[in-house]
């Protein structure tokens, strides 16, 4: 039994909720009384409700998110028809904007906006004496970020070793993108350093290996950014591997010197450059320095073994076709390791929508609210440049096609990867569940049909990247153009330390490290 269960749906199992471990780390007193229940977007809300009862909680606290928004409408729903006496209170980043307007909030008890970490715990003290607030949105004050009580000793064994574990050092962000909530933000707030360190210490006990930052903005302070990764490099094992976002355009020579030191594979920089159109990103109110992005992007790829995972937008206001196609061609032009590309999303309370009218802007009305159409993409295109995302993300970002992406995309890459795109969407009209295997021979198929490449240089691209996942089996349809010899060709150069490559390493940066 548990008088409060705090709970929320995971995009994936994999995932751990970290603001729930937040705010059942600062319950104080409560903390006794309480519980977590973690579940995910593809279970049933029947089954997510069934689980929940069996806690008898007298209060359910749900984080809402963009990803699980349209699950947690039906949950909270079924519980207050369920159960009617328990109390529901919301949290989120998507329920702490244009509030009213959501339904989910209609069935709610109550609302907290922004970040909860001690709000909801005085809520909480309240409810559980028989008060009930007034006011059914109630706006979290700011907590003072360093005065928190730390979460990371909620994280269980299961966690350290299974599933992503989340960390922060900082909490906000100084920039104003307009497509991202952090324009909302007060300014950027840090853990001292020492306290900070003192946790992380603890997890690396623990046997914790993978560190997931969510700072914002990792190397904003380069001070404090230098001393975390002098304090990992100090500790560093084989395996250990760190997740940063970064400031693409801030890179100076006091963070090269360290980042160099670390291992092939240890550090996984995200690097929002998100347009290379500088009217685009002014207009957004993104402040960026192109050149110098290019600059620092070239430098990790060729001095340093990190591993370089960049975003892209699609339909930004204003930004067309052609635009979009020449950031996309000079972004590849730096290898980076991955190319996120996403559509524009309106998030709630985000100032992008002041945009709407002068570039016709039209998004989804149901999360993750992506861009349909605008006035220089109609909807048409939008849905090629959708499948373009998605195709990229199964061959390109996947790993699965490394030296074979080459014949792809050529001396263009957009125009290159468009054609496999819109021949492949063609071909099995979805985006969605093709099998590796399947994918393998359409890839094979385009490329020797559509492109005239030599079938045998294909097959054996194909079959160097198949091996980088560790597999041995043949694809049947690989084997005409393939000799005994040739097919070993591969193997018997790896040697000891290209096989080694990549343990310990997530699935996609593991299959790059082998073999480059």
């Amino acid at each position: 039994m548990a008088d409060i269960l705090l709970t929320t749906l995971n995009a994936r199992w994999a995932h751990c909720a970290f603001g729930l471990r937040y705010l059942l780390a600062n319950l104080g007193p409560l903390a006794s009384h309480a519980a977590l229940a973690e579940f995910d977007i593809n279970q049933r809300s029947v089954d997510v409700l069934e689980s929940i009862l069996q806690h008898q909680p007298r209060i359910v606290g749900l984080g809402v998110y963009v990803w699980n928004a349209s699950q947690s409408l039906p949950l909270v729903a079924e519980l207050k028809r369920v159960r009617p006496d328990i109390l529901v209170v919301l949290g989120g980043p998507e329920v702490s904007h244009e509030t009213q307007a959501q339904e989910i909030v209609r069935y709610a008890d109550y609302v907290i906006t922004g970040e909860a970490d001690w709000a909801f715990a005085e809520l909480c003290a309240k409810l559980l004496r028989g008060e009930r607030p007034l006011m059914k949105v109630i706006p979290a004050e700011l907590p003072v970020f360093e005065a928190l009580k730390l979460p990371y000793d909620l994280y269980e064994a299961r966690d350290l070793t299974q599933r992503t574990v989340y960390v922060e050092a900082s909490r906000g962000c100084p920039f104003a993108c307009e497509f991202c909530l952090s324009a909302l933000e007060v300014p950027v707030r840090a853990i001292p350093p020492e306290l900070f360190l003192g946790e992380m210490e603890k997890l690396l006990a623990r046997g914790l290996r993978h560190f997931k930052f969510v700072d914002r903005t990792f190397n904003l302070n380069l001070t404090f950014s230098r001393t975390i990764l002098e304090f990992f490099l100090q500790r560093y094992e084989p395996g250990m591997f760190l997740h940063f976002e970064m400031v693409p355009d801030r890179l100076p020579e006091s963070l090269r010197e360290v980042i160099t030191k670390f291992p092939a594979g240890a550090l996984q920089f995200e690097v929002g450059v998100q347009t290379f159109n500088e009217a685009v990103a002014a207009r957004i109110s993104r402040r960026q320095d192109a050149g110098k992005v290019a600059e620092n992007l070239r430098w990790l790829r060729a001095e340093t073994g990190v591993y370089v995972h960049a975003d892209l937008i699609v339909g930004l206001p204003g930004e067309d076709v052609a635009s979009f196609a020449a950031g996309f061609d000079r972004l590849c032009g730096l290898q980076p390791h991955e190319i996120q590309i996403e559509l524009l999303k309106r998030l709630r309370g985000a100032p992008i929508a002041r945009h709407d009218q002068a570039w016709g802007m039209v998004y989804s009305p149901y999360p993750p609210y992506e861009v349909l159409q605008t006035s220089v993409i109609d909807f048409a295109t939008m849905q090629r440049l959708r499948r373009l995302a998605r195709y990229w993300d199964l061959v390109a970002n996947s790993g699965n096609f490394v030296r074979t992406l080459e014949l792809v995309l050529g001396n263009q890459p957009f125009a290159g990867f468009m054609g496999l795109s819109d021949w492949l969407h063609a071909q099995v009209r979805r985006s969605h569940g093709i099998a590796l295997g399947a994918l393998l021979e359409a890839v094979f198929r385009y490329l020797t049909v559509e492109r005239r490449c030599d079938a045998g240089e294909v097959a054996r691209r194909l079959w160097e990247d198949y091996q980088r996942g560790g597999r041995s089996d043949m694809p049947v349809f690989l084997r005409p153009y393939l000799t005994a010899d040739r097919a070993n060709d591969r193997r018997g150069d790896e040697g000891p330390k290209a096989s080694e490559a990549g343990v310990g390493l997530p699935r996609r940066q593991g299959r790059r490290q082998k073999g480059g």
